[in-house]
């Protein structure tokens, strides 16, 4: 539903506040049932007192006393006494279980031809007819006899005794959220590659079993990362050496020039396949952030494969965002978008660099005319050692460039994502959040 929240506080609160309030109406309805055959019956004994004294009352008095007794009975207890008509105009009374059930008790004890009513010749009241000898007669009570009053004071403290239940019903599930809620954002810092402080153990008993496992979980997956950095960083390191003596005994030792080239750019290829490892297993590298201007960043790497003979230009703003970023990382990232460029699209065709901000974020984007990636590998080749040969023929490397910028990218909180080009090629973007 587009208007229900979407916390686990906000949904809980508001199940727990709707039961609260069903649970308050329940107990008003069933308290309202059983309250409404007592009130009649207090109601219907008094009117019958009423009606006995009345007419006991006015047959015991001497005829020349009878207007004192009814003014006496107006003024004391708002009573009056009318002599009924067959032309009164008598309102129906309305159709409500606490009014019926009144008159069920008037009739059985005044007589089945009893009538009640709450409006006789347009004047409001409680009115009962009863019969002295042959004569009809109507006694009238004020009509707040009939009504129910509830004190203000029982609303004010009911509606106190809610609140407080509500504040306590939030009050507990903020308590319970809370750690999630930590949870949830070191999950995310996990996401992006970061290692997060441990998450305080605290809360009920689930929550901090909870959270002892993933402050394990997380101790566990850095001590994995280092020693993956560490076995990679000592495994490159073992290989650049004997690679640095084969080419030199290479250049020495071979006189075929075509032979020698080959042979050197292979072991280069193989430097740059040991360069990407130790990229990759070195994330950040304990580079700290910094403010830096992304547009003069894109115009210096442009400048530089210009300087080795390709065609990268830049395209960036006039005022261009300044970020706080780690510089090395992300000169890493975006000079291998732009060495995939080249390599798949081939080193003779142009590649544009381009800077823009769009809604809170900076995007990078390295775009080719290559051949492209189908949308279904996409996410694919963004992981380690993983490369598309259908598309991208002839490829050569260890498929950790792309894994590399993905990395570098959520390190950020930014994406790295891969789109089709209008007219053929391929768009690798960078999005940063501008902060």
């Amino acid at each position: 539903m587009r208007f229900l929240p979407k916390t686990l506080l906000w949904r809980t609160f508001l199940l727990i506040a709707a039961l609260m309030l069903l649970s308050v109406l329940a107990w008003f309805q069933i308290f309202t049932t059983y309250e409404r055959d007592p009130r009649a019956r207090q109601l219907s004994q008094l009117i019958v007192s009423v009606v006995n004294l009345t007419r006991t009352a006015l047959v015991a008095a001497r005829p020349d006393a009878r207007n004192d007794l009814l003014r006496e009975l107006s003024d004391r207890e708002g009573i009056h006494i009318y002599p009924a008509e067959p032309e009164d105009q008598i309102a129906p009374l309305p159709d409500r279980p606490f009014l019926n059930h009144v008159r069920e008790l008037l009739r059985a004890e005044l007589g089945t031809d009893t009538q009640l009513t709450l409006e006789r010749e347009s004047e409001q009241g409680l009115f009962v007819s009863f019969t002295i000898e042959d004569d009809l007669y109507w006694v009238a009570l004020p009509r707040e006899r009939a009504e129910r009053h509830l004190p203000v004071q029982w609303l004010g403290w009911g509606a106190a005794a809610l609140i407080l239940a509500l504040i306590g019903a939030w009050l507990v599930m903020f308590r319970v959220t809370r750690p999630l809620k930590a949870l949830e954002r070191a999950a995310a810092e996990i996401g992006r590659g970061r290692r997060p402080e441990p998450v305080a153990e605290a809360g009920p008993e689930e929550i901090r079993l909870l959270a002892r496992n993933f402050n394990q979980m997380n101790a566990d997956l850095a001590r994995l990362d280092e020693d993956r950095a560490l076995i990679l960083a000592g495994v490159s390191h073992d290989l650049r050496t004997p690679l640095t003596r084969l080419r030199m005994g290479i250049e020495m030792s071979v006189a075929d020039e075509a032979t020698q080239r080959e042979m050197v750019a292979d072991i280069e290829e193989m430097d740059r396949s040991i360069g990407q490892f130790l990229d990759f297993a070195r994330a950040d590298g304990g580079e700290p952030p910094e403010a830096i201007d992304l547009a003069a960043l894109l115009e210096e790497l442009a400048d530089q494969y210009r300087r080795r003979g390709n065609d990268v230009t830049a395209t960036t703003p006039g005022v261009s965002p300044r970020l706080t970023l780690r510089p090395k990382a992300i000169r890493r990232a975006i000079g291998n978008l732009i060495d995939n460029a080249l390599r798949h699209a081939g080193a003779d065709q142009p590649i544009e660099v381009a800077l823009a901000a769009a809604a809170g974020k900076a995007l990078i984007e390295v775009r080719d005319r290559g051949p492209g990636i189908p949308a279904a590998e996409v996410e694919r080749l963004k992981l380690p050692f993983t490369r598309l040969q259908a598309a991208r023929t002839g490829a050569i490397g260890t498929g950790l460039g792309l894994a590399i910028v993905d990395r570098i990218a959520r390190n950020h909180g930014g994406a790295f994502d891969l789109l089709p080009r209008a007219g053929g090629g391929l768009i690798a973007r960078i999005d940063l959040p501008i902060r």
